[in-house]
């Protein structure tokens, strides 16, 4: 049997019973078999993220139409400690299974599940230990619990996910963004050391002077370089403030919403493309503009004053219909604090949860979802310069005529601080980030379902259609950018995925995989030098 081939539980080089009760052992008993939960309510229960985070055998995506479906481990180990992580890899790699690494369980690509598998849950993996200008946190914390600790008991910031139940490792693997980070940079930009357990079982201590080369592999790379079981991040002052602005402006014909979209170009290269904000902007396919901004380091009266004149004009043209716009501004370490801004989150409603389940609307909405399609594409700053604006905004247009497509203005480090530019450029992630105003994504799913669910099937033919939309929405912007996009959320089927994800860093990288995993062990869709492994 070739080494390139992962056993399964029906060959019979399937390790023995006693083989997993050695296992077992090992790891002081935190040794589970797999499945997924059976209820009437299943899936509704699937519409909680905090639901699906207390099963092994759940993820918060339920798969991708024609490319995989949510499927339980064979076995799972729920470390305790790092040497039980060690174990975990070591009888992974001696028996060569496929082993899995999941803490949030947000992988849109499925990275975070696969069927005959082990899985490492990392969700005990949680301690936070906040220092003067650091916060040490095991790899399977999520950042709701990070915030929680460092920001709102503490008045510290760390760069972490806009997603509450996303996890800290996952993040710093996928280069990762926050609602803030054009004044702090990427979250991969502030780790300062990490401990990772590699292919071989070694515990290594990862940072620019220790195993330099996997240190910068880990900070964008896409996962695949080892189990990072703790990080050390750079943890910065509060800015005054954080805040949001939110407004919906609807537009009476495809003519005016042309001419809108200009507007909001020219506003936003004007006086918000700078360090203070972040977050998104929907042009929707019903002439739409669904504006939900962040700022930080801004007083009330500032945001008024930038925003008043321009709501205020667009709304005396007639082909123009703009709704309450709504501003949010609070001490920044209130930001994360549900009693401070409760209509920011979600509580888990299960009787008997503890209040510190909490989620932001967006992650509830997504939890348990079915992805038709998905794409994105970096775009470059040049296209907010005055003579190109127009061109921009016709590109815009010609996409929306196909799906609604999303601008996350923090996932542009254009007109970010200059140190956080400078710290971006020491990771993996593509370089193209660095000169890009947004990430532009389009995305289409379904609810909660899993292929052979009887009553609880995906509808792929709706599916399939729609992920036609999404590529042709896609396909207008990139007749204006390069193809480049952002490893943790892109095209399962992107196919000059090496370029697209990490651009002229990929050699080092694969240089890096080939020295820490030469076998493949850590081995996912997309995964650096993952063609190796079937």
């Amino acid at each position: 049997m070739s080494a390139d081939r992962l056993i399964r539980p029906c060959d019979p080089e399937w390790p023995s019973q006693a083989a997993w009760a050695q296992l077992s052992a090992a790891v002081d008993g935190r040794l589970v078999a797999v499945s997924v939960p059976s209820s009437d309510d299943l899936f509704e229960q699937l519409a909680n993220p905090h639901f699906i985070a207390e099963h092994p055998g759940l993820t918060q995506t339920c798969g991708w139409a024609d490319a995989w479906a949510s499927a339980p481990s064979a076995y799972a180990v729920i470390p305790h400690s790092t040497g039980h992580v060690v174990a975990a890899v070591d009888f992974a790699r001696k028996h060569n299974l496929r082993i899995v690494v999941k803490s949030g369980g947000h992988s849109y690509k499925g990275t975070s599940c696969a069927a005959d598998s082990l899985l490492l849950w990392m969700k005990d993996l949680d301690a936070i230990d906040l220092q003067s200008n650091t916060v040490v946190v095991g790899g399977g914390t999520i950042w709701s619990a990070v915030y929680k600790r460092v920001t709102t008991e503490n008045g510290r910031y760390v760069q972490g996910a806009g997603a509450l139940t996303v996890s800290v490792a996952g993040l710093i693997s996928a280069g990762g963004f926050g609602s803030f980070s054009r004044r702090f940079g990427l979250v991969a930009s502030g780790l300062v050391e990490a401990e990772v357990v590699t292919a071989d079982g070694v515990v290594r201590r990862a940072s620019a002077t220790s195993e330099p080369e996997l240190f910068w592999a880990l900070k964008g790379g896409g996962g695949g370089f080892g189990v990072i079981t703790r990080a050390t991040l750079q943890t910065h002052d509060l800015p005054n403030t954080f805040g949001t602005v939110s407004v919906r402006i609807d537009a009476s014909s495809d003519s005016s919403f042309c001419e809108l979209i200009r507007e909001l170009f020219g506003f936003y290269a004007e006086g918000l493309f700078n360090a203070h904000w972040g977050e998104r902007i929907i042009f929707g396919r019903d002439n739409s503009l669904d504006v939900n901004l962040a700022f930080q380091g801004l007083e009330r009266q500032a945001v008024e004053a930038r925003w008043n004149p321009w709501v205020e004009r667009l709304a005396a043209n007639r082909d123009w219909s703009v709704g309450e716009m709504k501003i949010t501004c609070v001490p920044a370490a209130w930001f994360w604090n549900p009693a401070a801004q409760p209509h920011l989150f979600v509580r888990d409603g299960r009787p008997g949860a503890p209040d510190t389940n909490i989620a932001m609307t967006g992650d509830v909405r997504r939890a348990g979802q079915f992805i038709h399609g998905y794409r994105s594409v970096w775009l470059p700053a040049d296209l907010l310069k005055l003579h190109r604006q127009r061109e921009l905004a016709d590109a815009v247009f010609a996409c929306s005529r196909h799906w609604e497509v999303c601008f996350h203005f923090n996932k542009g480090l254009a007109a970010a601080d200059p140190g956080a530019i400078a710290l971006a450029r020491d990771t993996a992630i593509n370089p193209a980030v660095l000169g890009a105003f947004a990430l532009a994504r389009c995305s289409a799913e379904g609810p909660p379902a899993i292929p052979g669910w009887v009553g609880h099937e995906p509808n792929l033919n709706l599916a399939r259609r729609e992920a036609g939309q999404v590529h042709a929405a896609i396909d207008e912007l990139l007749k204006l950018a390069p193809q480049a996009s952002y490893v943790a959320e892109s095209d399962f089927f992107e196919s000059d995925w090496r370029q697209s994800f990490w651009g002229s860093h990929y050699p080092r990288l694969a240089a890096a995989k080939h020295r820490y995993d030469p076998s493949g062990l850590f081995c996912g869709h997309h995964f650096v030098s993952s063609e190796a492994r079937s």
